[in-house]
């Protein structure tokens, strides 16, 4: 009977965890100064076309930039081109890389190990909170650029890569799928920045090395030289949400970027977990 009844203790101890993770991520000024900043590149980025709307347009630039005179969508998809190669991997990089060294520094882990959370739920908690802090990172450009694009633009159908034309509803839809592919896309990322984290005591040296694996991934994949490499890559298809601007819409990008995200985050995670049950909590 003691066994049964331990098992929704044990749950709804996992869920309060859960619950107080994402209450102090989100309470955090570093972590809303780094969402303002995401959100201040669109406006950045449509304040400066709108400025420069004189100039003829020089074809130079991040994909779809050209467009953002004619439909402010487009911004949304600017500010992820642009934020995905290094804004993005640096504030996932902050998080991720905080989520075991930072209670380590702050001398509190071994008060959040005591029964019944156990040190697998621990890691599956700050893993969540991990990706929550990657949605709403991805939602905030998403949601920006929409907003400061309707207010600076002009908002109508868009023209797909394909050719064809859809109206704002299914255009919205498409920016979320985006959003949805550009998170999923962080995942990976997310799961070295937890391993790295259980390795050190010490948050900033985490962060930096999630942030420099990634521009690592990233130059590596621009290297001709190293093809065979670039499909296992985390990295390889984080732009490849072009995809889902055809009719219809193309899933294999999705689906082999999912399949890829997932992989690191099992190799990944195991790893993290067995470092972090056998390390010793000495504060």
């Amino acid at each position: 009977m003691g066994a049964l009844t331990s098992v929704p203790r044990k749950a709804n101890a996992g869920w309060a965890l859960l619950a107080s993770e994402l209450s102090v991520l989100f309470r955090r000024r570093r972590t809303w100064v780094m969402l303002a900043a995401l959100a201040a590149i669109p406006v950045l980025i449509a304040v400066a076309v709108r400025v420069s709307t004189a100039r003829p347009p020089s074809g130079r630039g991040p994909a779809f930039l050209d467009q953002i005179t004619q439909n402010g969508l487009f911004v949304s998809l600017v500010a992820l081109t642009i934020c995905i190669p290094l804004f993005l991997p640096l504030t996932v990089g902050v998080v991720a890389g905080d989520t075991i060294a930072g209670e380590a520094s702050a001398s509190t882990l071994r008060y959040l190990l005591v029964s019944p959370v156990g040190r697998g739920r621990l890691l599956i908690v700050k893993y969540a909170g991990a990706i929550a802090f990657c949605l709403a990172a991805v939602i905030v450009i998403t949601l920006a650029g929409a907003v400061i694009g309707a207010a600076l633009f002009p908002i109508g159908p868009v023209t797909l890569l394909s050719g064809d034309t859809i109206g704002v509803p299914e255009a919205a839809l498409r920016a979320l799928l985006i959003a949805a592919y550009v998170t999923v896309s962080l995942l990976g990322l997310s799961a070295i920045g937890l391993f790295i984290s259980t390795l050190t005591d010490i948050p900033v040296g985490a962060m930096a090395a999630t942030v420099v694996i990634s521009i690592v991934s990233q130059v590596l994949d621009s290297l001709p030289q190293l093809d065979w490499l670039h499909p296992w890559l985390f990295s390889h298809y984080w732009l490849s949400f072009a995809d889902l601007l055809r009719q219809p819409i193309e899933w294999s990008s999705f689906g082999t970027n999912a399949l890829l995200q997932l992989a690191y985050v099992l190799v990944f995670g195991a790893l993290a977990y067995g470092r972090f049950s056998t390390k010793d909590i000495l504060s």
